[in-house]
């Protein structure tokens, strides 16, 4: 084995992961941690809106307003956050920038508090929250797009320039 084929071989094995792989991983692990964080908010009262919120469009019993809710919330917001993580590598993969990560929080919280504020039932309107949560959840949400975002892109510029540094050698 040359001395070439054995570093395409170590270069084969460190990215032994996909980059679909590694966006899904990305998104998974983010919306658990900013979920978490969001439930810390929730349960410190710097907002009155936990991750349970994700369950209240579904008929479910009482335990999706108690502490087994928050949990479930938690891993359902995981789950749609590999979803959201590849809506970002769809849109503003190429920009590895800061920017566009904050951007994306920020329209995902308009989405979520502005059009899909009918969809949870008990959910002030965005006009009567009051300004403790708004602000709360509305950092969380650009923290969390921030992370995704500039997770995602890292990830796509660090591959795109070592398969090119791979192609000159």
């Amino acid at each position: 084995m040359t001395l070439k084929e054995a570093e395409k071989e170590q270069s084969k094995s460190e990215q032994s992961m996909s980059f679909s792989s590694s966006v899904a991983a990305t998104g998974f692990f983010g919306g658990l941690f900013w979920s978490f964080i969001g439930y810390l908010t929730f349960v410190f009262n710097f907002s009155r809106i936990g991750p349970a919120l994700v369950l209240m469009p579904w008929a479910l019993p009482d335990w999706k307003n108690g502490w087994l809710g928050q949990v479930v919330g938690i891993l359902a917001i995981g789950v749609l956050s590999i979803g959201i993580a590849f809506l970002y590598r769809l849109i503003f993969v190429k920009i590895n920038k800061l920017w566009p990560g904050v951007v994306f929080g920020f329209l995902l919280w308009t989405l979520v508090f502005g059009l899909f504020n009918p969809m949870f039932p008990g959910l002030k309107p965005l006009q009567q929250m009051d300004i403790n949560t708004k602000v709360t959840t509305l950092c969380l949400y650009i923290l969390y797009g921030a992370f995704i975002g500039y997770s995602v892109s890292y990830e796509y510029h660090e591959r795109t320039t070592h398969e090119g540094e791979s192609i000159q050698r």
